[in-house]
């Protein structure tokens, strides 16, 4: 068994990363591109998908782009197929892309919801379901891996103004529980953990902070960022993209071959305190 740094290697490996034109998927892409694997970027933006592949290759990178909508089940299949004709390999999933919707109870409406949950559920589920077939014995790689499905801290606490985009998280999380369990019973050698960011400086996270304003918890989004910085986050900052990879990466490599089904939470100690 690997130990020490050679257990946080993908040299080797093939890692998906949906929602990679931007924010924690962009970043999770160059942080396991650094750790040696290859790596597959796919968005429902193209160019921006692109722009980040560009700068990976700039520095010796092996990667790959597909112009995704993860919420359609025929573009997992030409995923896997174009993965097929790539590398013929596939090991790590980060199912990443995903949508926020604020508001509360009162003013969401079901069309909001029907759309968080095509995007934040639906697509956890269908990447989750063909990267295990293609990664489990017999399957068309057969390698095994590891399916990190992004989730939110709100998809374990409550949080004013968060009740669908939570719901959505909360399922997430639940949903990779089942199936880590599942995996491991039928012995696929596939690992499924959550990962749960708490507030991250990234565009969805000022969104978040917006939110707060409208749904009058905030007067203005600086003082949203304080009440939650200062009271919230026992240390003290907003989290970083950065932080959120170096934790993608954990669940990815072999340091966490025995980590399946936990919720992993990269939050500053919110969900603690």
């Amino acid at each position: 068994m690997k130990m020490g740094l050679d257990a946080f290697s993908l040299a080797g490996k093939v890692a998906v990363v949906t929602g990679a034109g931007a924010g924690i998927g962009a970043a999770v892409a160059r942080c396991y591109a650094d750790a040696g694997a290859a790596v597959a970027l796919t968005d429902i933006d193209a160019q921006r998908c692109e722009a980040v592949a560009a700068e990976l290759r700039e520095g010796g990178a092996v990667v790959f782009t597909l112009t995704m909508d993860v919420s359609r089940e025929s573009d997992w299949e030409q995923l896997c197929s174009a993965l097929e004709d790539w590398k013929g390999r596939w090991d790590v999933l980060l199912n990443n892309a995903g949508i926020y919707i604020g508001g509360s109870v009162g003013s969401n409406t079901t069309e909001q919801l029907q759309r968080i949950h095509d995007i934040n559920v639906a697509s956890v589920f269908l990447g989750t379901r063909f990267a295990a077939a293609a990664m489990k014995p017999g399957g068309t790689f057969g390698h095994g891996g590891s399916i990190i499905n992004l989730s939110s801290i709100a998809g374990l606490i409550g949080v004013p103004g968060h009740s669908i985009y939570g719901a959505s998280k909360g399922a997430v999380a639940s949903f990779s529980r089942h199936a880590a369990v599942e995996f491991a019973r039928f012995g696929y050698g596939v690992r499924v953990n959550s990962l749960h960011p708490g507030l991250i400086d990234t565009a969805m996270g000022h969104m978040v902070l917006q939110d707060f304003v409208d749904v009058g918890l905030a007067p203005d989004t600086d003082t949203a960022l304080s009440m939650l910085r200062d009271q919230m986050i026992p240390c003290g900052r907003l989290g970083t993209v950065e932080d959120v990879a170096n934790a993608a990466l954990f669940l990815a490599a072999d340091a966490s071959s025995y980590v399946t089904g936990t919720e992993l939470t990269v939050d500053g100690g919110f969900v603690a305190a």
